[in-house]
């Protein structure tokens, strides 16, 4: 390869890992504004619309560990592509008029791509100068946040003007460019590196994992068929618990399950886990309450796209607070920075409990959110990699990425369950306290997380050597930071 194509890549390197993280994000999402217009369209239900969202969310908490674990290896770049081209190919069969059926098959595809973010942070630490790397993953982990804030008001709009197909073609169009800009810019993994694959693994993780989210989803079995639901939540918590315990068998494990029982790896999870209930419910409860027609007493009626921009705070204030994360880094720890931006998310839910009779106060709860959102997530990969060497940087965050895409899908399913229960029977929507019932809960999971952050604050080493890989890395990976 010539100095000048190099130099070219190294250049473009930083922006093409930033807007692939934020274009896997968007489109992973772009179930969530189209759900009423996939219904009318394709003559389906709308909980079978839901599904649009549910199987992408789902594919992708599935392909996340599998692409971390390929990731950790020599082939990560083909990974990279070969994981972009199916999800252009997914976006193809979006845009495409064939039945619903294939319109499932397509978002399946799509939501793969939402494993890329954890190997965008590997070819980060890999190939940058360690300052810049922690900066750019730190922004990497926020527009894998905000993307949705992104994709939600284009994806209303040209749902408004040109239909389904026409929002679906905007996924086609940026993944296409996506692939493009990894072909040109994500460079080859560092020498000496293995990733075997543990394929029995992976299919008991998927197993579990679809039960989690098909109960998160149909949050209608828990109110309707509740033996079923139990039954099925019992179903997924013994697979996960055979998963746990054949990974600790495993010579190859898809997941090092020994590295998340690290107090600062253990810690990051279950703030990542509670933390996105949190983050999760109040979008959900956000976006809800602005679409409410005014006939129920409250809310403001918003179109698709009007309810898309009350997202834009959010995104805006998010990447600000990604921008500024480096700087408080500084002075204050990861853990410490943690746990101020999730008191920063409590107060999110504290203002919309207390403030939502204009539309303009559901733009500042929204950007409130996104500013904690984006510092939660900028802070977080800091706390983990700090134990973590470089070798297993991809499969560290794709295991904390499996757990933010289960605190999602938990925080939807808590959000509808508890509108759901303040709904009177026959009755469209729920009370206006639903809502503030709903905010009370959030205050308390954004509690939990603020003591999760503190008391790893409290835990935390100046002198914290790195977890060992599994897979024999280079001893320069297992430096201290």
């Amino acid at each position: 390869m010539s100095t000048t194509r190099q130099h070219s890549e190294s250049r473009l390197l930083v922006p093409s890992l930033l807007f692939i993280a934020l274009v896997v994000a968007a489109v992973g999402s772009l179930g969530t504004p189209l759900i009423t217009s996939v219904a009318s369209t394709f003559h389906v239900s709308l909980d079978s619309a839901q599904w649009t969202l549910t199987i992408a969310l789902l594919s992708g908490a599935v392909a996340t560990p599998v692409l971390g674990r390929l990731g950790a290896g020599p082939h990560r770049r083909a990974t990279v592509l070969v994981t972009l081209a199916v999800v252009v190919a997914g976006s193809a069969l979006t845009v495409l008029p064939l039945p619903f059926a294939w319109l499932l098959v397509g978002r399946a595809a799509q939501g793969v791509g939402l494993g890329l973010t954890a190997l965008m942070m590997g070819v980060a630490r890999d190939h940058l100068p360690e300052g810049r790397s922690a900066a750019t993953i730190a922004l990497i982990s926020v527009v894998s946040i905000i993307g949705a804030g992104v994709g939600y008001p284009l994806a209303g709009l040209l749902s408004e003007f040109g239909g389904v197909r026409a929002a679906y073609g905007l996924g086609l169009f940026v993944t296409a460019i996506a692939f493009l800009a990894a072909w040109r810019s994500v460079p080859v993994a560092p020498e000496g590196r293995r990733a075997d694959m543990d394929v029995a693994g992976a299919l008991i993780l998927a197993g579990g994992l679809f039960l989690v989210l098909f109960l998160a989803g149909e949050t209608h079995l828990w109110s309707r068929h509740l033996a079923v639901a139990l039954v099925l939540a019992v179903v997924a918590v013994l697979l996960l618990c055979g998963w746990t315990a054949h990974e600790l068998r495993s010579k190859t494990p898809l997941v090092d399950v020994r590295a998340v029982r690290h107090p600062a790896v253990a810690g990051a999870n279950i703030a990542m886990f509670v933390g996105g209930i949190g983050m999760y419910l109040l979008l959900t409860l956000v976006t809800r309450y602005a679409q409410t027609p005014h006939s129920a007493g409250y809310g403001f009626g918003l179109t698709t796209f009007a309810a898309g921009l009350v997202l834009v705070p959010f995104s805006g204030l998010g990447f600000v607070a990604g921008k500024l994360s480096p700087r408080l880094r500084e002075r204050i720890s990861a853990p410490l920075l943690l746990a101020g931006s999730a008191v920063v998310v409590g107060g999110g839910f504290v203002l919309f409990a207390v403030a939502r009779s204009r539309v303009a106060e559901l733009f500042v709860v929204m950007g409130v959110l996104g500013f904690g959102v984006g510092g939660f997530s900028a802070a977080m990969p800091g706390v983990i990699l700090a134990v973590t060497p470089k070798s297993e940087t991809s499969s560290a965050m794709s295991f904390n990425y499996v757990v933010r895409s289960a605190g999602y899908s938990l925080g939807s399913a808590i959000g509808g369950l508890l509108l759901a229960a303040g709904t009177d029977a026959g009755q469209p929507f729920p009370h206006d306290g639903a809502y503030t019932t709903a905010a009370v809960v959030g205050v308390a999971a954004m509690t939990i997380t603020t003591m999760a952050g503190l008391a790893l604050a409290r835990r935390r080493s100046p002198g914290t050597n790195p977890i060992a890989p599994l897979t024999g890395a280079p001893s320069q990976d297992r430096s201290s930071r």
